[in-house]
């Protein structure tokens, strides 16, 4: 029996689906960007310049975690939109069950680990003397909630594989609104310093994670999460982290791309272009959080009909999520043109070292980021596809290939201005990349609508 969810993912014009799945994720986005730009406000005026910069310096182990739960969160949520269009919903509660199983397993092992080996990974990620102080007292409070923030961030991404965006939307704005009022309160009012924003994130991701696993108990939701499924299948733990292993690279190798960029910016800028770096790398999350929205409003869209071998419905999806794409981050690109000191300034007003060089890293740091908005889409499409290897391929072309040898080499000759630099260069080259990918693999599209005229029988499988 076909459900209400599947009919829309199948039968609805793609435009109206592709808002009606986008706008929720954008607003959970926008949302959640907005904390992550709001707790970094309160800590540079509660706190001072030492605290961003300290920020900064634990923000690589954090990214950590987003990969680990995109790992599993991911590579199951493309599997369930595939085998929901593919009318096999048994093997799609299979891989709920194996991703809650996965995300306690991984997550509980990352806490222990990270706990021994703290001071030195802080150390080595560009921390002083200074610094070191306020990374480890933050990072060993977030360290506490990692197990949650797994459940609310890796399964979030199943509610939106099985069509309910809205759900989704609400795991994300619930964290969001509770941390942002809850920072003040610990950071001010109760006099907590940087300890109390990691509380503040740490209780809204226990929040979170409630929200998530209740809908899936629930009976509310197209898939219900049941303890028979959550006994682990080798077979469907290699899926999940074949197809998960593209997005885990790709945040991986941004934890990488952050330790060397904290690491160059100690040599020539000491720790206070640490600290522009925070400020601008919120900023530019700020713009780029509504373009994450819209990848994933398109992904269970043009997973399902991939699934369903509805290749028409498939490029629309594909078309419109990066003309929005393009367009938003155009628009924050002239924002940052037009009004950079305003920006910065709402994160410390006084340190007129930290606004001249956070300034400076600003223009150069997004002077690409009209192009970014298509690189994302064409990945995140070769994932909603299945194809791991390609999805893989164009994330590292820009976080590998390109960035890490500019990061290295540009500074030798630039100074700090070489780090800044580094970033835009990357860009421009990962984005004709993946062009020259979308272009070959809309042509393959052709030849599975031939192949679906004469069987339409003919499984999914064939064509991943």
């Amino acid at each position: 029996m076909v459900s209400d969810r599947e009919k829309l993912l199948g039968e609805k014009k793609v435009l109206p689906l592709l808002i009606k799945y986008s706008i929720p994720a954008i607003i959970g986005m926008m949302v959640n960007a907005l904390y992550n730009v709001v707790d970094r406000i309160f800590i540079g005026q509660g706190v001072g310049t030492l605290a961003i910069a300290g920020l900064a310096v634990a923000f690589p182990i954090m990214l950590v975690m987003m990969a680990l739960a995109m790992l599993v969160g991911i590579g199951s949520a493309t599997l369930i939109s595939i085998r929901l269009g593919e009318k096999k919903r048994n093997e799609a509660e299979r891989l709920l069950g194996q991703s809650v199983s996965l995300l306690l397993i991984i997550f509980l092992s990352y806490t222990v680990i990270s706990f021994i080996f703290m001071k030195p990974l802080l150390n080595l990620f560009g921390a002083s003397d200074q610094v070191l102080p306020y990374a480890a007292e933050y990072l060993s409070i977030i360290l506490f909630g990692s197990t949650f923030f797994a459940f609310s961030m890796g399964l979030n991404h199943s509610i939106r594989a099985e069509g309910n965006p809205k759900i989704a939307m609400w795991t994300m704005l619930i964290g969001a609104i509770l941390n942002i009022i809850l920072d003040p309160i610990f950071i001010f009012g109760l006099n907590m310093g940087i300890r109390g924003a990691a509380l503040a994130t740490v209780i809204a991701q226990s929040v979170s994670a409630i929200w998530v696993l209740r809908y899936f108990m629930s009976g509310k939701s197209v898939l219900r999460l049941r303890f028979i499924n959550m006994r682990l299948c080798r077979r469907l733990v290699f899926k999940i982290f074949a197809i998960g292993s593209a997005p885990f690279v790709m945040q991986l190798m941004s934890s990488v791309l952050v330790v060397l960029l904290n690491q160059g910016l100690r040599t020539h800028g000491g720790d206070i272009a640490i600290s522009a770096l925070g400020i601008v790398h919120s900023i530019s999350m700020f713009i780029f959080m509504p373009v994450i929205g819209i990848n994933q409003g398109a992904q269970p869209i043009i997973g399902f009909n991939y699934g369903a071998r509805q290749m028409q419905r498939v490029r629309e999806a594909l078309f419109w999520a990066i003309l929005f794409a393009t367009c938003i981050v155009t628009a924050g690109f002239l924002v940052t043109r037009l009004i950079p000191e305003q920006l910065i300034r709402l994160f410390n007003q006084d340190d007129l070292e930290l606004l001249a060089v956070a300034t400076r890293a600003m223009y150069l740091f997004m002077f690409m980021m009209p192009v970014v908005g298509f690189q994302v889409i064409a990945s995140g499409t070769f994932q909603a596809l299945g194809k791991p290897r390609k999805a893989m391929f164009l994330s590292l072309s820009r976080q590998v290939i390109l960035l890490i040898p500019l990061i290295l080499i540009l500074p030798n000759f630039l100074g700090l201005d070489g780090v800044w630099m580094s970033i835009p260069i990357a860009d421009v080259g990962s984005c004709i990349l993946a062009a020259a990918f979308l272009v070959w693999e809309v042509k393959h599209w052709k030849k599975i609508h031939t192949d679906v005229v004469v069987d339409t029988h003919t499984p999914v499988e064939k064509s991943l």
